[in-house]
């Protein structure tokens, strides 16, 4: 998607994909991958989730990365803390305690700028990006976690000739198709969730699922 249509979006409040609760799957499966308490997180496409305070809560740093900055400056004020702001390279930094959100394009951030991270977020990046950018986004994750690095990756699957994304569908197989030459892919749920999604229900949808991925980066 090109940058202008997430400024839009954000910019005019439309942002159905924000959830103004903790992911219910980040709850349910996060422990499930032993991290140690300290360890940094990466969360690309991040927003203003709050499931970057919860992850901070449980004692790790966050390294969100988010191209809006409204939904930076959003995400700090509704914490209601001010944030230290500094530029790294192409990119803004916004701190404040274990949280740290990285402002511009994800495709600038470098292995440099999460050398410290051994775990990985994905709760709506990958199915907010249309095919042609999936592939680039998992290739550049390739480069920017090492080996070892252990990670939530959250999709939906729904019958995509239906509904013009984003979010879009990302099915299981094309997780797989896509990541496992550099991930171990386990689904450890899937669940139909369309009864909690008018907005999907209205628009002639028959099933939409969220399938729940735990990741491993291959040695």
């Amino acid at each position: 998607m090109e940058e202008s249509f997430w400024q839009a979006r954000w910019h005019s409040n439309q942002i159905g994909f924000h959830l103004d609760e903790v992911n219910p799957w980040l709850l349910r499966h996060w422990h499930a991958l032993a991290l140690p308490a300290d360890a940094q997180v990466l969360v690309p496409l991040c927003g203003k989730s709050l499931d970057l305070l919860w992850l901070a809560d449980q004692g790790h740093r966050v390294l969100g990365v988010e191209l809006a900055e409204k939904a930076v400056l959003d995400f700090f004020a509704e914490w209601g803390v001010e944030p230290e702001v500094s530029e790294v390279g192409a990119l803004r930094r916004f701190s404040s305690g274990r949280v740290e959100i990285l402002q511009g394009d994800f495709f600038a951030l470098t292995p440099e700028d999460t050398r410290d991270c051994v775990a990985l977020y994905d709760r709506a990046a990958i199915i907010a990006l249309p095919p042609a950018m999936r592939e680039a986004y998992v290739a550049h994750l390739a480069r920017l976690l090492a080996p070892g690095c252990r990670g939530l990756m959250v999709t939906l699957e729904y019958e995509q000739s239906r509904l013009d994304g984003p979010p879009f569908s990302v099915p299981e197989e094309e997780v797989r198709a896509r990541l496992e030459s550099d991930w171990c892919v386990e689904l450890l749920e899937r669940e139909d969730v369309l009864e909690k999604n008018w907005k999907f229900a209205s628009r002639g949808l028959d099933a939409l699922h969220e399938p729940v991925f735990r990741l491993q980066r291959k040695g």
